[in-house]
């Protein structure tokens, strides 16, 4: 295998651990400067398409939604991921690891996605400085 070939596998094996599929729709919520860049582009090489912004109004399979500690209210934001989602679509809750700055306790994670109807699946390392938590709808409310 190439060294460039193995870098292509290495950046869709970071979009596969969300369980990312080919021809997916992604929407991407609360992108800043710090959200990791290699996830992004491997999101979009696994998928074939463009992450949609905040403002599209097309249904999305999955939602990248980026919070830090101090964006707002967590409830809120979910609340507004789950407008965009497909009836069977799920929320990639991405939040700084523990130690960084803007960390997001995952009692609050359980809390705001529990008020808001979502239940929570898996927890990963979603990329160096970022960890990730699956959100989905109950299969009852899908």
């Amino acid at each position: 295998m190439s060294a460039t070939a193995g870098q292509a596998q290495g950046e869709r094996g970071l979009a596969e651990r969300l369980g990312l599929k080919p021809s997916q729709v992604v929407q991407e919520i609360g992108w800043d400067e710090d959200s990791d860049e290699e996830l992004r582009e491997s999101i979009e090489s696994l998928t074939g398409t463009e992450l949609l912004d905040e403002e599209t109004d097309e249904v999305a399979d999955v939602v990248l939604l980026w919070w830090r500690d101090g964006d707002g209210d967590l409830f809120d934001a979910l609340s507004d991921a789950m407008r965009s989602l497909a009836e069977a679509g799920q929320i990639w809750l991405l939040t700084p690891k523990a130690g960084r700055e803007g960390h997001v306790e995952p009692s609050d994670i359980g809390e705001d996605a529990a008020t808001a109807g979502l239940s929570q699946t898996s927890s990963i390392s979603a990329a160096p400085d970022w960890s990730g938590t699956r959100l989905v709808a109950p299969k009852g409310r899908r």
